[in-house]
């Protein structure tokens, strides 16, 4: 049993902490409750464009990353549709270098012209890099523009909608991003490591509590209509082999069937001794490789498989061996053994997890900011508890060719019919 502390400056900052005597490190992680999904169509990228801009000066810091590394720390931070996380790992006795830094950059970023162009410049690298520039690398633009409205925020991908977004985007453009968004108030902070529960009030009132909540902006999210008809596209470019995702609107992260959909892709392709794998590469030969997975976002799941299929195959054989899978867990009661190995699998990938005091800090974040914080302690229950009829009601829902977005992303060549 985790057993957290938690307290809430009058500022609306949130403070979880778990202390661990035996560690030698400090670990804070921050979750800002901003990410894609609360851009302008028209401003896409900006949540991205900041997980860098919080690494360029902050107003009292000019080099962040090297007063961390000055004190023996290192730091990351990433962006999903939901949420940006930043978190830095500190020796315990520099803890409080990392409480300073990052109320700093929380209080205000130096916001100066170089900075925000040598960020652009970054960012739009980046893009280049993993959209234009590679292999497959507009796949989920094209997969969520069919899953979503175009005025709904999930309609594009965290990178952004496209390049000019980011570098047409100018100061009182970012400001207005940051001071509507990375605020105290919509900030969940966890602290875990070697240090006490007062040391942490101490500092977390020291450098936190003289930041001013902040006017947040409320968060208008589109509905997303049912899905009642497949959606399916062809396009081709420079790329190695023909590629077929298939992604259905699955539950969300709060969502009671959440932890079935996630057993459904282990069952699928967790390991060679995974059904699609033995089928489908093993047996068939019919794919070079093959993977299914979930995407447990707060408004909308998305459970994908995605497939590299072997020459000599045509569309529909290769579309037909997936829903003949997909078919056999909606109608067949998965059995207890083959259940039981997912579940072990995931207890496994948990406890070696919790080893990290980074990942534990990020998933209590996390737990914070959807607002399950128990879930530090019942997340491995949620699974261990999921029945064959569970899963097979599940799969129901989800694989149906009405719910079905699919995408064949062809190389220039290809003779597939």
């Amino acid at each position: 049993m985790v057993k957290t502390n938690r307290f809430t400056l009058d500022n609306g900052l949130h403070v979880v902490h778990l202390e661990d005597k035996t560690s030698q490190t400090v670990t804070l992680n921050t979750v800002f409750d901003v990410g894609s999904k609360d851009e302008d169509p028209e401003h896409t990228g900006f949540a991205h464009l900041f997980e860098h801009l919080m690494f360029s000066g902050s107003v009292n810091v000019d080099d962040y990353d090297g007063v961390l590394q000055k004190a023996g720390a290192y730091n990351n931070a990433f962006t999903t549709q939901d949420l940006t996380n930043y978190y830095v790992v500190l020796p315990a006795v520099n803890a409080e270098v990392g409480f300073w830094v990052e109320s700093d950059r929380m209080l205000s970023l130096a916001f100066n012209e170089k900075g925000l162009e040598v960020q652009r410049e970054v960012v739009s690298e980046e893009f280049k890099e993993r959209t234009s520039n590679k292999p497959y690398g507009d796949a989920y633009h094209h997969l969520f523009a069919m899953m979503y409205p175009a005025d709904h925020t999930y309609s594009w991908p965290t990178i952004g909608k496209e390049i000019k977004h980011i570098q047409d985007a100018t100061m009182q453009d970012v400001k207005d991003f940051f001071f509507s968004h990375y605020a105290p108030n919509n900030a969940y902070l966890s602290v875990v490591g070697n240090i006490s529960l007062d040391e942490v009030k101490r500092l977390v009132d020291k450098y936190y509590g003289d930041i001013p909540s902040r006017d947040v902006t409320k968060r208008k999210m589109a509905e997303i209509p049912e899905q009642t008809a497949e959606q399916r596209k062809i396009v081709s470019g420079d790329v190695p082999n023909d590629k077929l995702y298939m992604v259905f609107h699955s539950p969300s992260r709060l969502d009671d069937d959440y932890y079935a959909s996630d057993i459904l892709s282990d069952l699928l392709s967790n390991g060679m001794s995974s059904r699609m794998y033995k089928r489908l590469i093993v047996e068939k030969k019919m794919f070079s490789s093959i993977d299914a997975c979930i995407r447990g976002s707060l408004e909308d799941g998305a459970f994908y498989v995605i497939g590299v299929p072997n020459e000599g195959f045509t569309r529909d054989e290769v579309e037909n061996a997936i829903w003949d899978e997909l078919e056999l867990l909606k109608t067949e009661s998965v059995e207890k053994l083959e259940l039981e190995k997912v579940v072990n699998k995931y207890e496994a990938t948990q406890i070696l997890s919790d080893l990290s005091e980074a990942a534990k800090a990020e998933r209590l974040g996390y737990y914070e900011m959807i607002g399950a914080p128990d879930l530090i302690n019942t997340d491995f229950d949620n699974y261990s508890k999921v029945t064959p009829d569970e899963l097979r009601k599940a799969a129901q829902k989800i694989f149906r060719r009405e719910n079905c977005c699919a995408l064949w992303y062809m190389k220039n060549d290809s003779s597939r019919a």
